[in-house]
């Protein structure tokens, strides 16, 4: 089976005096009351990029055609590159608030280590985040070369193992009541008010017979490549046609090419809501979630058990001394986690969504007598800060809100480091080899 190459230790991190947060001219290190951060682990979804599909893909649903994109099918957009950079720097100002990376400069770069995906939106942002993080420092972005499935983040596509199917398809189906047109019934509002954007909204280049998508047949099967298992139909259509509205909304595109001029930042809203139910149907059932979360999982506990002892633990991409580990995946990966832990967040106003950018953090915390634990939460620009490019700072921060761990988190929403590591090794204890 394919092996995982040697993951590349990086340096990644940056800084903007102007949104520097309180503490900020405490150097690494110093010893301060209460507990201490120590390490942090980031798993960002990469930036704002371009549909994953040609605009001919999705013309057959719409009445006038998609609006054209200036890079590839799913390629980070120059837009989405300064988004990261914006949230790099902010969130080098927040570790040096917290005393564990210094305010300026390069030499805390030795401390970072940093990953991507080898897909090209990911390695971008990687770059981006860089950019952000350590200006001018020329970090270097740790990764397999593009277009070589890794197992880290994709745990099915890189490995020849094959992984019965049998069990996803009953999962999914257990979490639609067994049939497959469950789902367009329960969503059927949102659904309607989609195809009614659909089906009248823009000015239509010639008059063409459309597809609605409530008359698509809704099957569900096992999967293939980074897929255990498929539900195709009304609501996984629209699952990626409102995703790409929120491409046109945050990329900043003119009001007039957002939805064909139908779609702002309310109504979209409301419209996404059918993107995280298809992901929660297919990706966060338990046995899909076990399987697809396996691997970062893994790299979770590996690395936060090396920052917590300080002594080198096998396999952990991150090193003794590091203060940060950065993960750059997919919205996938972060569904798969939640699925896997059974966390759920509501930020910006959305219900366990993983928008372009956004992360799920993994905290390690030490008390002043040598105990450590673990706080995770969730975080993201908002839809406006994406499409304006807003400059991140104190006074206009981007969403973070706490995640309750089952298993483990307490009732200030942390969990012992030991407790955390048991939950996340029963979560992994079916991971694929």
């Amino acid at each position: 089976m394919p092996r995982v190459a040697p993951y590349v230790a990086v340096l990644c991190f940056a800084f903007l005096v102007s949104c520097a947060l309180p503490g900020a001219a405490q150097t690494p290190g110093t010893p301060a009351s209460g507990p201490q951060l120590r390490f942090v682990i980031y798993l960002n979804r990469h930036g704002v990029r371009s549909p994953t599909g040609n605009a001919e893909q999705y013309d057959m649903y719409s009445a006038a055609p998609w609006p054209k994109w200036t890079v590839k099918p799913g390629y980070l957009t120059d837009h989405g590159f300064q988004l990261m950079k914006l949230f790099g720097a902010y969130n080098r100002a927040q570790l040096a608030g917290e005393g564990l990376l210094s305010a300026t400069g390069c030499k805390d770069a030795a401390h970072v280590t940093f990953y991507a995906d080898s897909d090209e939106r990911t390695r971008e942002t990687g770059k981006a985040m860089a950019e952000g993080l350590f200006p001018g420092c020329a970090p270097e972005i740790g990764g397999l070369p593009e277009g070589t499935p890794d197992a880290l983040f994709h745990p099915l596509e890189a490995y020849t193992t094959s992984v019965d199917p049998a069990l996803a398809v009953a999962a999914i189906a257990g979490r639609i009541g067994g049939n497959p047109d469950n789902p367009t019934e329960a969503f059927r509002a949102q659904l309607t008010a989609l195809d009614g954007i659909l089906s009248r909204c823009g000015d239509p280049a010639t008059p063409t017979k459309r597809q609605s998508i409530l008359d698509i047949p809704a099957r569900l099967a096992p999967g293939s490549e980074d897929h255990l298992a498929e539900l195709r139909g009304p609501l996984s259509t629209a699952s990626t046609l409102t995703e790409n509205m929120l491409l046109e909304y945050t990329e900043g595109m003119n009001a007039s090419e957002v939805g064909w001029g139908c779609v702002d930042g309310a109504n979209l809203r409301s419209l996404i809501d059918l993107h995280t139910a298809a992901s929660d149907i297919s990706q966060r059932p338990e046995p899909i979630a076990r399987v697809q979360a396996s691997n970062l999982l893994q790299q979770i506990v590996l690395s936060l058990s090396q920052a917590a002892t300080q002594k080198p633990v096998a396999g952990a991409m991150s090193r003794v001394n590091d203060r940060a580990l950065f993960l750059i995946g997919h919205d996938t990966n972060i569904a798969s986690i939640a699925g896997a832990l059974n966390l759920h967040w509501i930020a910006d106003g959305r219900a366990d969504d993983t928008p372009p950018g956004g992360a799920l953090v993994f905290e390690l915390w030490q008390s002043a007598d040598g105990k450590n634990s673990v706080r995770v939460y969730y975080t993201t620009q908002t839809l406006e800060q994406m499409r304006t490019a807003t400059m991140l700072t104190s006074k206009n921060p981007p969403v973070r809100v706490p995640v309750f761990v089952p298993g483990c988190s307490r009732t200030d929403l942390s969990c012992s480091f030991k407790d955390f590591e048991l939950v996340l090794e029963r979560s992994t204890s079916g991971r694929v080899p």
